[in-house]
């Protein structure tokens, strides 16, 4: 007690209250799933790649029934995509009652629009189960061909054009498991940590507030704005600290990520802004279950709001990790850190004012 004693009373309340999160279930199971994903990362990415980009998974040989005026150039489209085999059926009923009977996964009909656009213009009606667990592989994969239909046929006709057209793009081979890992998975590891500590912040305040130990402090020798100070920044050290762990397991697994500082730091800030919101909503309302309820909806509104400016923190962070920053990348680091602040500061001069006896 006497070490207690000789602290400062923020870091003996910060110290208590990071020991107390051991008991906190829902809190630890949160941290160990954020583990066990920061980890095991390297074999997750493939399964949770197949559910964001389905087409980057082999298809296991879909077959589709290919009829109508323009069946030629769409046979040669479907043979051209990976993963498909065209079967050609030379009335649309006959391909219709073989995909109602299962022997094809699709139907693509092909027919010129008019008679007068002298086979310029191919109409394809697409048929795709409505139902099914392969139907999004399906989807994913008509519009592969119709992609490769359109490239074909831009190429054939390049010629007869008064005017040369506009060269196709490339065709990227981009790994998708580059993409989900840097725009889905690090950014989901790195804005877990300060939501989970927003949520523990509104926790304790509540808590205080409800079982009524606030009322302490006017004979403790310890001010409301101690006490809040230290479950702030408990709160808001945890978050980086996750990060920080995340990272280097992610590091461990051959995914490396870039500015681990400055991702770091931009970690910290974001944490400062919802734990302050946070500590501040907890205080206003006074009682945990409308408090979290209002800090959920509205911490998803404002994150969804970030779209509004010119970089979501979505995709800062993900710059930041694939080493492709720029100067707005960092103006909005600079930014959330100068934001996180101001409103700990304002906070702080809130909290003061606040008396134990209206809470």
């Amino acid at each position: 007690m006497a070490s207690d004693r000789s602290l400062d009373p923020r870091l003996v309340i910060a110290r208590r209250d990071l020991a107390s999160l051991g008991r906190e279930k829902t809190i630890v199971l949160a941290i160990l799933i954020q583990l066990f994903v920061a980890a095991f990362s390297s074999f997750l990415v493939v399964g949770l790649t197949s559910l964001y980009d389905p087409g980057s998974v082999e298809s296991g040989g879909i077959e589709m029934a290919v009829t109508g005026d323009a069946q030629q150039e769409l046979f040669e489209a479907v043979a051209e995509t990976d993963g498909v085999q065209p079967v050609a059926f030379d009335a649309t009923d006959d391909a219709q009652q073989a995909f109602n009977v299962g022997r094809v996964d699709a139907v693509l009909t092909g027919t010129y629009a008019s008679p007068d656009s002298d086979g310029q213009v191919i109409e394809v009606t697409a048929i795709a189960p409505d139902s099914s667990i392969r139907t999004t592989l399906i989807v994913v994969q008509l519009r592969e061909v119709l992609k490769t239909l359109e490239r074909n046929e831009r190429f054939e006709r390049a010629e007869s054009l008064d005017a040369p057209p506009l060269e196709l793009p490339p065709e990227a081979n981009a790994s998708p498991y580059f993409s989900f890992t840097y725009t889905v998975l690090i950014p989901l590891l790195l804005f877990l940590p300060p939501f989970i500590s927003g949520s523990v912040a509104v926790d304790t305040i509540t808590e205080e507030i409800e079982r009524g130990t606030l009322e302490l402090l006017r004979v403790a020798p310890v001010s409301l704005v101690d006490v809040v100070d230290g479950k702030s920044l408990a709160m808001i050290a945890l978050a980086p600290a996750q990060a920080a762990l995340w990272i280097g397991l992610l590091s461990v697994n051959g995914i490396a990520v870039s500015n681990p500082l400055a991702l770091l730091v931009f970690v910290a800030a974001t944490a400062a802004i919802v734990v302050v919101f946070g500590v501040v909503l907890g205080l206003q309302l006074g009682r945990r279950r409308p408090a979290q309820l209002l800090y959920s909806v509205l911490t998803l509104v404002v994150f969804g709001a970030a779209i509004l400016l010119p970089e979501h923190p979505s995709t800062t962070a993900a710059k930041l990790a694939v080493d492709s920053p720029s100067l707005v990348t960092y103006g909005h680091v600079a930014g959330y850190v100068v934001a996180a602040v101001v409103l700990f500061v304002v906070a702080r001069r809130y909290v003061a004012r606040v008396e134990p006896e209206s809470l």
